[in-house]
């Protein structure tokens, strides 16, 4: 499996490498700009993700802009379905109506801060990554 983790914070983008480099391969990135440029480039390359860690609160592009436009680049790629990047949000902010819509919208799902590992395991299955 191949993961990218979006996290400006560096405690929790250590974290979170450790825990999901357990699964794949795990690439991470500090800002929204990284986060579009490394899945474009994957795109590019026809080396997709599997699963994209995305921080809602994130600097120069917030998370629910780059999971937009991570849908938009899928469409433009004319990605199947069943091949389009689980993608789990993460939130301090608990879940806004803001967050929600978007969610719903573009098909991901979100866990609230501070992350716990059960959390983290157990929306993965219902991702059927593991």
């Amino acid at each position: 499996m191949k993961i990218l983790v979006a996290e400006d914070d560096l405690a929790s983008r250590k974290f979170m490498f450790k825990f999901f480099s357990k699964y794949g391969k795990c690439d991470t990135t500090v800002d929204g700009i990284e986060v579009l440029e490394a899945f474009s480039l994957a795109l590019e390359l026809q080396e997709t993700y599997d699963l994209v860690c995305l921080d809602i609160m994130m600097p120069k592009v917030d998370g629910i802009e780059v999971l937009k436009t991570i849908r938009k680049m899928e469409s433009h790629y004319k990605i199947e379905e069943s091949r389009k990047a689980k993608i789990i949000m993460l939130t301090a902010l608990g879940k806004t109506e803001y967050i929600s819509k978007a969610l719903e919208t573009e098909d991901a799902t979100y866990i609230e801060k501070p992350i716990e590992i059960n959390k983290l395991t157990s929306t993965m299955r219902e991702l059927n990554l593991v």
